[in-house]
């Protein structure tokens, strides 16, 4: 049980202030794992006020919705910086929500003392903090006749939203979690909550409303988050996002290791061509001074495209490799060239998987897992404990195996020590006399439907990978370690015979290094200068 301490205020103290006090005040006697458990991590104040300085909505009547409020931070940031900039303010209706019991009374003091202090400027001011759900009070403008019932009728006022602010809860919800069910729309996949509650506010907001969060940046990619992004942003318009370089500066507090951003959008027309602001800073020390650039929408999100990937650049490094990698039309299907996950699931193979290999009295294919894939290398055969290096070639393993062709293998996953996300290593088919081969599960492999990669092709586009500018490229979209098959069936590439260049230069100088891959994909794409830049 969490002791509500009374904290007075201070005098002319500001609302976010105290806010803040009072979070830091439960945080200290709420445990890791109940935080944990909500989802729990408390803007710190500089991150509040930035958020809050992206509001530009101005009325005499202004209503706000912050869905996941904690101690109301942000709620208290956000209408500081309203009452600063909008001299014709008159009345502010705020609604909040918090599940979080033990929260609640601290949520209260904060609340009392906001409307305290907006009275003293003679602003009428009315909250209600609702002590339920968000997703599941809400869930239902996602349906397309629920939104018509919401916004074309005389509850219009209380159903819809001018300012949206919020630092979501952040955990994963199971397939059958009645908030999953409710928010159907927005899942593709194991769903995480921030999501819903984003794909929820965007659907609350009024016409030209504002929708200020800040969450993990994983929604920017991947297969799990495609239903949200494609509801997303063909509802708001990206107006603004800031990026944090480090992983540790932005909730520093709750020692969270997490990359974040903050997003601001509009309900509004989509505009491919509108500019969109992109600023970043290392963490909060220099949240004060961040870089400063801009984009159109259609640089950051492919709308067009079925994943709808935005794009984040956090340095001039990175927006000079995306305007590069814009230049580039092409992606791997143009070329035939496709991209599948090793059909091999080990436990569910293990009758078929062999570690020792015997000369005639079975056939045996290699099999190729993933501490096999180095960059540009293939290490086969490699010990390694219930790892065995061969798999069975008989009638009830064939639907696990593929012909035995030039292929490039790719990690699915990198380790948070991996300097690299793109680990991939070119395979050729006289590497083992065999029909087939067999790839595990948590490989991807690139191959031509038809016929062979040739050998040229497959040297450069597996150089092309595992060189820093793909790196650098695969990063400015994804916040993780996976390397999913959706992602890179998305992403750019040069012309085939610049592929074949980049092959054909390594082939003839026998150099397969690292060292070698970026100094010939450098000099190509005249990158010297954006590559050695430094940060």
């Amino acid at each position: 049980m969490i002791e509500k301490l009374y904290i007075k205020p201070y005098e002319n103290e500001q609302p976010s202030e105290y806010a803040d006090r009072l979070g830091i005040t439960y945080a200290k006697q709420a445990s890791l794992k109940h935080k944990k458990d909500n989802g729990q991590f408390f803007t710190p104040t500089p991150i509040a006020k930035l958020m809050a300085s992206f509001c530009e909505y101005t009325k005499s009547s202004i209503k706000i919705l912050d869905p996941g409020c904690g101690t109301a931070i942000l709620s208290c940031a956000l209408i500081e910086k309203i009452v600063e900039q909008n001299s014709i303010i008159e009345t502010i209706a705020l609604e909040v929500y918090e599940t979080d019991s033990e929260i609640i009374p601290f949520t209260q003091e904060s609340l009392n003392y906001l409307k305290i202090w907006l009275l003293s400027k003679g602003i009428k001011f009315q909250s209600v903090l609702h002590i339920h759900d968000f997703i599941l009070d809400n869930a239902s403008i996602l349906n397309p006749n629920a939104e018509l019932s919401l916004f074309e009728t005389d509850n219009v006022i209380s159903n819809s939203y001018d300012i949206i602010i919020s630092n979501p809860p952040y955990f994963k919800l199971s397939k059958d979690d009645k908030r999953t069910i409710a928010a159907q729309k927005l899942v593709s996949g194991q769903p995480n909550i921030y999501s819903l509650f984003m794909g929820i506010a965007a659907k609350l907001l009024s016409d030209n409303g504002e929708l200020i969060f800040i969450t993990p940046r994983s929604f920017a990619s991947g297969n799990y988050f495609k239903a949200f992004r494609e509801l997303f942003f063909n509802t708001v318009q990206l107006q603004r996002i800031h990026l944090f370089n480090s992983r540790k500066e932005t909730f520093d507090r709750d020692k969270v290791l997490q990359e974040t951003v903050i997003i601001k959008a509009i309900r509004e027309k989509i505009d491919p061509l509108k500019k969109v602001i992109v600023s970043s800073s290392a963490g909060i020390k220099d949240i004060d001074s961040p870089s400063i650039n801009s984009f159109q929408v259609d640089e950051l999100i492919s709308l067009h495209s079925k994943e709808i990937i935005l794009h984040l650049p956090t340095s001039d490094k990175e927006e000079n490799i995306l305007s590069l990698i814009s230049t580039w039309d092409s992606r791997l299907i143009d070329y035939d060239i496709y991209i599948s996950t090793g059909p091999v699931v080990s436990f569910r193979a293990e009758n078929f998987i062999q570690s020792i290999y015997e000369n005639g009295t079975v056939f045996l294919a290699p099999l190729f897992w993933l501490h096999n894939v180095n960059k540009m290398v293939l290490e086969w055969p490699k010990q390694f404990k219930e790892k065995g290096q061969y798999i069975r070639i008989e009638d009830s393993s064939r639907s696990l195996l593929i012909p035995n062709k030039n292929y490039i293998f790719l990690r699915r996953f990198s380790t948070k020590d991996d300097k690299s996300r793109l680990i991939a290593a070119p395979y050729f088919c006289n590497y083992f006399e065999s029909d087939f081969i067999g790839v595990e599960n948590k490989v991807n492999y690139l191959y031509r439907k038809k016929g062979h990669l040739e050998r040229s092709e497959t040297v450069g586009l597996c150089a092309l990978l595992n060189s820093e500018l793909f790196d650098t490229y695969f990063r400015i979209f994804n916040g993780n370690v996976n390397v999913s098959a959706t992602e890179l069936r998305e992403m750019r590439f040069p012309p085939i015979n610049e592929l074949k260049v980049i092959g054909n230069k390594i082939i003839l100088s026998n150099d397969y290094t690292v060292t070698n891959v970026n100094n010939i994909v450098n000099e190509l794409f005249h990158l010297e200068s954006i590559l050695n830049k430094h940060e």
